[in-house]
């Protein structure tokens, strides 16, 4: 088959450029980035230099393809000019013109855990809008995936975990979190993008479900702090920590808002009545040893 696939060579997307690659599949990445096209190439993929935000290169990039993997990129939340409704707006409308202008068939666009929500949602608010649009494409057959909390997320608490010994969250603590591996979403990705669909479907993709404190214990013992503890703090004191470090104050009233329906249970209503059949490959105690070793190096 011929895929195309957004997101460059990141988290997902170059584990499933590498998957794809391994089956025989003929593989073009798309990246915005002149220099990742010997990597890209170095991986047995073409390469597609331009950026998400030119509809009419993606519509040349999705042209003759047989699938293709649609993304939103990461934005940065620290830039006070970022307007990340529009940013996420804008891409997933552009998604939507390449699809239907370039006549592929198969779609797999990564959308979100609680994107079944129209409103008190936070900042994935817009994957329910970008849903809505693309299940109005007509003869493409499209499958949500919907995959839960990132564990390289817990990546942001390193400084919280050497200055005060503890995770700090409006969420978790005896609450379960469903955390998510990016290999186990490539592989779902993977799995969808070469099957048959016809019409549009939701795929959920989880690793683990723990506690927060089931969380933190297993982080605690790969990094030799087996005392670390979880520790739920309210919405304000989440908001101002956040803005305190630099982050835009309206995109981290959006994570709070996201973070306390996790906590609530709104955000993962859809997701308990849905659950994977079969959870992924990937446990924290595996991403752990991966964790240990960055936080040695701050």
């Amino acid at each position: 088959m011929k895929i195309t696939i957004t997101g460059s060579l990141g988290n997902i997307s170059k584990p499933l450029a590498q998957e794809l690659v391994q089956k025989g599949h003929e593989v073009t990445v798309i990246s915005s980035s002149a220099e990742k096209k010997a990597e890209i190439e170095d991986l047995g993929a073409s390469s597609a230099i331009g950026s998400v935000e030119d509809p009419a290169f993606l519509t040349k990039a999705f042209t003759g393809a047989d699938s293709v993997y649609c993304m939103i990129p990461r934005a940065n939340y620290f830039d006070p000019n970022l307007d990340l409704d529009a940013f996420t707006r804008k891409i997933g409308n552009n998604y939507a013109e390449a699809i239907k202008n370039s006549g592929v068939k198969r779609v797999v666009f990564l959308s979100s855990i609680g994107a079944h929500l129209e409103q008190n949602s936070g900042i994935i608010q817009r994957y329910n809008e970008i849903e809505t649009i693309l299940k109005k494409l007509d003869d493409v057959s499209i499958t949500f995936m919907r995959p839960t909390s990132f564990f390289y997320n817990l990546l942001a608490y390193i400084p919280s975990i050497k200055s005060q010994g503890i995770i700090a969250a409006n969420y978790g603590g005896d609450r379960m979190i469903p955390w998510v591996s990016p290999n186990d979403i490539a592989a779902a990705i993977a799995e969808e993008i070469t099957t048959p669909l016809d019409g549009k479907k939701v795929r959920y993709v989880s690793s683990e479900e723990l506690t927060g404190d089931e969380t933190v214990r297993i982080l605690g013992e790969a990094i030799g702090k087996p005392d670390l503890k979880w520790v739920l703090i309210s919405d304000e004191e989440t908001l101002n920590g956040l803005v305190n470090v630099g982050m835009q104050p309206k995109i981290a009233e959006g994570l709070v808002e996201m973070y306390a329906g996790l906590y609530n249970g709104l955000l993962g209503e859809d997701y308990i009545k849905n659950r994977p059949a079969e959870m992924g490959k990937t446990k924290l105690a595996n991403y752990a040893k991966e964790f240990a070793a960055i936080y040695k190096q701050k």
